[in-house]
């Protein structure tokens, strides 16, 4: 992909701050709309196929087997709090603490990749719609503020992303979980169809399916030759076959074609600059990373989808006598309402009966279970509002797979000759109410090697969250019950936010600018020429996977931002 130069002109139609997820959808959109767009990213370059250097690697080849090495572990503490990004398969992707702090008044776990890509390259992949259930919630319980948009004002933008990513699934007829334009499901495993079948008879307003995920199941998708998924399951190493949505093998490329797109590695933003005469935003100032030596650049609209923290921080840093506590931060919302999935709760159990049947290759999915509590009638709770749904799936696998001194000779041959036990698990994720006191701010005494000022998360899960938490593990350990298996064990690994890496809702959208950043077409309310359209837009945090959104979202604004440019409304 073409890079920029210290040279580069200095004004452009559009800046996009972010390369990952809504970067890249920001990107493809305002680039096909004919806007000459600058792409900055404050990462390294990382190219399709030709950066993934761990994708064609066996267990065998990686030092230790891919376990973290102590060099890994020293530099990357926080990002090693997950327990698998720092597998040396991948921590490739994940930043060096020590070069890249943050600081905790509440312990946050926040999981982080600085390149062009981004968390696109090592995201879970899950894509769901949200739907009215959703939007309508914080209305309804009178809690926070309301959405300022309902599904079908989103929808024709869930279907636009659907069908140039490619999502596989099947569709359900839920009103919690929307239908979506999905490839065909890839296929559950003997286990999971019997978990399946058995919930489904012994269980009411329970539905087990195949997860939705972003992965390509027939033909081919838009980008650098991205065709179907192998079932290798080396997802987070990047796939050389672009099999599943990444914006580096897929959107990036598409505003590449255009001839309207410069991407700019290694640019660290760190202000937005507002014109007070003018009332908007005229560019964005940049340090050089490697070189320090800072740039700025114009342009009449902007893009922040840095991520729902990153983009926060560069607002909170834009200053001006207009706007003293950041930009756009008339609400005093800005950097508040930080919102993350709780999982990492739920139950594990073996099932007997399918001795003489074994995995054929590594689907990257497994069972998913939608929401089924609080949507009326039976299914509502006293005790905790909204709802959680499930991700799970089933294996076998002998001791050898982790136990290095059994993988030679007669024990070898034994094990592959007799896989272990068949294990069922499924672990709930689960919506987090957004609550004002759950925030970050800046810490200007705590600068980083570029002189800018530290994050500091301080939030934490509440008490609905806990109370859910109870429901997820007992009605996890009921499913596995009802589908006949045993030596049941639940679990309830509470840990901080952050670890759901789903992070959300640092400029909320809203329509009163009193009580939120942003408008339902994602401006910011008292600088319309400013689009926010990470995970940092989100009202409420629903429990499904919100990637999707993003990127529906991006879409939709980017097609409004071109739509103003021509009517010189912005």
């Amino acid at each position: 992909m073409k890079t920029a130069n210290t040279k580069t002109l200095d004004k452009y139609d559009a800046i996009v701050v972010g390369t990952g997820i809504s970067g890249g959808w920001a990107a493809k959109e305002l680039c096909e709309k004919g806007l000459k767009t600058l792409v900055l990213e404050r990462g390294r370059m990382i190219k399709h196929i030709e950066d993934y250097p761990t994708a064609n690697l066996d267990p065998w080849d990686l030092p230790n087997g891919g376990t973290p090495s102590r060099e890994t572990r020293e530099r990357k503490p926080k990002q090693n709090r997950t327990g698998f990004v720092t597998n040396e398969a991948h921590q490739h992707f994940f930043v060096d603490d020590l070069k890249h702090p943050y600081n905790e008044d509440r312990p946050f776990g926040w999981i982080r990749g600085y390149h062009v890509g981004g968390r696109s390259i090592t995201w879970g992949r899950h894509s769901y719609r949200l739907s009215d259930i959703d939007f309508e919630a914080n209305k309804k319980e009178g809690i926070a503020i309301d959405w300022p948009v309902r599904y079908n004002d989103v929808e024709p933008w869930y279907t636009h992303v659907e069908e140039y990513i490619g999502v596989c699934g099947e569709n359900l007829g839920l009103q919690q979980l929307p239908d979506q334009h999905l490839l065909k499901p890839m296929e559950l495993n003997c286990v999971e169809k019997q978990f399946k079948m058995k919930v489904a008879e012994n269980m009411n307003n329970r539905v087990v399916t195949v997860g939705r995920v972003a992965h390509i199941t027939e033909g081919t998708k838009p980008g650098l030759g991205r065709t179907s998924c192998q079932y290798r399951d080396r997802c987070m190493r990047g796939c050389p076959y672009g099999a599943y949505f990444s914006s580096v093998s897929s959107t990036l490329p598409a505003a590449e074609a255009t001839g309207n797109m410069i991407l700019r590695p290694n640019s660290i933003v760190h202000e937005i600059i507002y014109d007070q005469a003018l009332g908007k935003a005229t560019g964005v100032k940049v340090i050089d990373a490697e070189t320090k030596k800072t740039h700025i650049y114009k342009a009449k609209v902007i893009f922040l989808c840095a991520s729902a923290v990153a983009s926060a921080s560069i607002l909170l840093q834009s200053k001006s006598e207009r706007f003293p506590n950041g930009l756009g931060n008339d609400s005093g919302e800005l950097g508040h309402n930080l919102m993350d999935h709780h999982f990492l709760v739920g139950a594990t159990g073996k099932m007997l009966g399918f001795e003489d049947k074994q995995i054929k290759g590594r689907p990257p999915c497994g069972v998913y279970i939608p929401r089924f509590r609080n949507l009326g009638g039976e299914s509502n709770q006293e005790t905790f509002k909204r709802g959680y749904g499930y991700e799970g799936g089933a294996s076998r696998n002998g001791l050898s797979e982790i136990v290095k001194e059994l993988k030679y000779g007669t024990s070898l041959k034994e094990a592959i000759l007799k896989p272990g036990e068949w294990q069922m698990g499924i672990m709930a994720f689960g919506e987090t109410l957004p609550n004002h006191n759950n925030r970050i701010y800046l810490d200007y005494d705590k600068k980083d090697e570029w002189g800018l000022p530290t994050v500091t998360f301080d939030a934490a899960f509440g008490e609905n969250e806990l109370a859910m938490r109870k429901d997820m593990q007992e009605q996890a350990v009921k499913m596995l019950e009802a589908a006949g298996c045993y030596d049941i064990e639940p679990y309830d690994e509470k840990g901080s936010m952050g670890l759901g890496i789903h992070e959300m809702g640092t400029a909320r959208m809203g329509r009163d600018p009193k009580t939120s950043v942003l408008n339902g077409n994602n401006q910011i309310h008292a600088c319309p020429n400013v689009y926010v359209t990470d995970g940092a837009f989100m009202t409420s945090s629903a429990c499904q996977n919100p990637s999707l959104s993003y990127m529906a979202f991006t879409a939709r604004a980017a097609n409004h931002a071109a739509e103003q440019l021509q009517k010189g409304t912005i």
